[in-house]
């Protein structure tokens, strides 16, 4: 019988093991050393966004007018006028930096007690942050130069500082915290030293070449500041759970007695062509971002598909190649307890997860209802769920330095951080009419006017804190009323931007994108089940059991940080809202992830009855066979995710938590209750190919030289 391609690949590599080890060493330092040569292209502005809050952006870059970063700085006191005097100290340090310009004289509030300087760094906006830490010294030292008064900093600038720093912190957090996580887990799982560094090295190369690659890449598709976080999350989890799948299912059929070549044949033909499906699937998935019409996602896109395809050719190229090389020594460094438990881990998995299937096999109907009402209710808060793009202010925390400064300042001084920026173009800037429109526009708007450019630039503050009802009802009405009354007829084009505009415009593309990437990835679930399994049973289930996982995930994650319930218990806080980007996110990689553990485990049920077992034993035959993998598998992703939601930044916080839930929902709910539940309702018919598709490949889901002698007859399938 003809070998699948998993089975070639890895016999390949098992007979060619120094070409295969010493090419993808190659290959890891070529790509790592032409990323670092090149370096990353972050996205700008106006890329980051879309509509008419990046066109404004675009306008401002297109005129070559880049605005400077602004900062502002409250001082308050007890008493009416008790800040004059660190005002006035202040504006003295300040200009000393010189690093700062256009310093505005000290605005009072309403009731004198707090006054706001506005002021900008000088130079390119863009690295502003690279040159904003004296004016932070400047301003922290006259602080503690007067009692009894409170400074407090927000801008650009000083934002941006904080952001980098802590992207920074927490990428090196994460790597230096997953990895051993993966590591330990690995451990216990194979409890052999060798065998648990396997999977790890292997992951790790991985995301090194795909770093480089994707480096190379960001000169044509400018990419995210966190794009890297998101590509070494998936790398790491994914690349580890395809090396443990192969390799559990090498050990496993050394423990059955076979030799190594045949075991590791094996291997490759069963769990190696799992791994090329389920990655294939993931990488399809991926390219679904491609449609969101946001650059951002068409970052995280590339990112994931280029981790994750590196990770599926080292599995199936390199591993086998190390295995063969490596023979027995894969059970190097052995750690004698956790050997004795690595050696019996397929087993005792097996004997837990057959104590769970008896009862659910047993009576599927009432497990199926009980398995579908526990993910519902899971899901219901998602019905309430509130998206936008979260704030600096909100990103960083309640007891966060900047987030005080920022509520201070708004309680202070409404819209005063983040006003509504307007930008204007007219093809003579200085006519009567554009005069007359911009003069409609008075305190406290501030109006600037580039008559070289033919563009001018309208700052006008909007009620509310910013984000909130009243912020964006303002915004509504400076968009739909205020700026076509004033402008209509002059011939000039406005357009309205700032932070509040660009979160209502990326909340609305969102909106729009998410339909067709929805119904992209599940006509490629849908087609590549069906392909791979010859059931259009199989391939709607498998489209159901991962929108009931993804639903979910969205409940916890609104209930969670919207509601704020048991996020003190989690080391977080209630932002009142999900970042804007993360529920399209979060469905595009769970439908993807999801497959790991579904392609793995259905491809062994599958394997089982085509050696001729009813569907109810080739079920139990199945799961019991894949639960210790699935369940390190399962381990790793949460580990690996939950260390993401131990991150400083909200947005990372969110997107750890909800991919951890929804990998520990899939692997224990769904795989292990209601996926054999469904299938043991279903009987017979999950196998019924229809008669418009028997021109289907069939694909084989074991290796040709497994014994069958013991096996059951098989009954016939039903033909639609």
């Amino acid at each position: 019988m003809r070998r699948n391609l998993a089975a070639r690949i890895g016999v390949w590599s098992a007979h060619h093991r120094k070409t295969a080890i010493i090419g993808w060493l190659l290959f890891v330092v070529l790509a790592t050393a032409v990323g670092g040569a090149t370096g990353m292209v972050e996205m700008s502005e106006s890329e980051q966004g879309t509509g008419d809050s990046a066109r404004a952006v675009q306008i401002l870059d297109d005129a070559g007018l880049d605005q400077p970063a602004g900062e502002v700085v409250l001082v308050g006191s007890q008493t009416a006028g008790g800040w004059k005097t660190a005002a006035r100290e202040l504006t003295v340090a300040l200009e000393k930096t010189g690093r700062t310009q256009q310093i505005a004289p000290p605005l009072p509030s309403k009731d004198g007690k707090d006054a706001l300087i506005r002021f900008q760094i000088k130079g390119d906006s863009k690295t502003a942050a690279d040159r904003v830490q004296p004016v932070l010294d400047a301003v922290k030292e006259t602080g503690e130069a007067q009692p009894g008064v409170e400074i407090h900093q927000f801008g650009q600038a000083s934002s941006e500082k904080w952001l980098g720093d802590l992207l920074s912190k927490d990428f090196k957090k994460a790597e230096f915290t997953a990895v051993p996580l993966a590591l330990g887990i690995l451990l216990v799982a194979f409890g052999a030293i060798v065998a648990a560094l396997l999977p790890v090295g292997l992951a790790l190369t991985a995301c090194m070449a795909a770093f480089g690659l994707l480096s190379l890449a960001s000169h044509q598709l400018h990419l995210f500041q966190t794009t890297y976080s998101v590509m070494f999350l998936m790398g790491l989890a994914v690349g580890v759970d395809y090396c443990l799948f192969y390799l559990r299912r090498e050990r496993d059929e050394r423990a059955a007695g076979r030799d190594a070549e045949t075991a590791l044949r094996i291997a490759a033909a069963t769990s190696g062509r799992a791994v090329l499906v389920s990655g294939v699937t993931v990488m399809l998935a991926m390219a679904g971002m491609f449609l969101s019409g946001l650059m951002l996602f068409e970052g995280f896109a590339l990112a994931t598909i280029l981790v994750v395809f590196i990770a599926m050719l080292g599995s199936v190229t390199v591993l086998p190649a190390l295995l063969a090389w490596l023979g027995d020594r894969i059970d190097a460094g052995r750690i004698p307890f956790l050997n004795r438990r690595g050696k019996k881990g397929a087993h005792e998995s097996g004997k837990v997860a057959g104590a769970v299937l008896r009862p659910v096999l047993a009576a599927p109907k009432l497990f199926a209802v009980g398995a579908v009402a526990v993910l519902l209710a899971l899901a219901a808060p998602a019905v309430g769920m509130k998206t936008e793009q979260l704030g600096m202010e909100k990103q960083f925390g309640a007891d966060a330095s900047l987030t005080v400064a920022f509520k201070r300042i708004t309680e202070a001084f409404p819209g005063g951080p983040e006003p509504a920026r307007v930008v204007v173009k007219a093809d003579d800037i200085a006519a009567q009419p554009v005069r007359d429109a911009l003069a409609t526009f008075g305190e406290p708007a501030k109006v600037t006017v580039h008559k070289a450019r033919n563009v001018a630039e309208i700052e006008v503050p909007l009620a509310g804190n910013g984000s909130d009802d009243r912020s964006k009802d303002a915004l509504a009405d400076l968009r739909d009323k205020r700026l076509p009354a004033a402008f209509d007829g002059t011939g000039a084009t406005v357009y309205v931007g700032g932070e509040l505009a660009e979160s209502v415009d990326f909340n609305d593309q969102l909106k729009r994108g998410i339909v067709p990437v929805f119904a992209f990835i599940t006509a490629v679930t849908f087609l590549l089940m069906l392909v791979c399994f010859r059931s259009y049973v199989i391939a709607i289930t498998s489209i159901l059991l991962n929108l009931l996982s993804v639903a979910a995930a969205y409940g916890v994650m609104v209930a969670v940080f919207q509601h704020g319930w048991g996020a003190s218990a989690l080391g977080t806080e209630a932002v009142g809202a999900i970042e804007g980007w993360m529920p399209l996110f979060v469905l595009v990689v769970l439908f993807g992830l999801s497959m790991d553990y579904h392609v793995f485990v259905v491809s062994r049920i599958r394997e089982a009855r085509d050696r001729g077992l009813a569907t109810r034993d080739a079920i139990r035959e199945g799961i019991r066979r894949t639960a210790g993998a699935v369940t390190g598998a399962a381990a790793i992703m949460v580990a690996v995710f939950a260390v993401f939601g131990t991150l400083s930044m909200q947005d990372m916080k969110q997107m750890g938590v909800g991919l951890a839930v929804a990998v520990l929902l899939d692997a224990t709910i769904v795989r292990m209750v209601l996926l054999p539940s469904v299938m043991a309702l279903l009987g017979e018919r999950n196998w019924r190919t229809p008669r418009g598709l028997r021109w289907l490949p069939v694909l084989e889901h074991g290796d040709e030289e497994e014994p069958a002698a013991h096996a059951a007859p098989r009954p016939v399938a039903a033909r639609g």
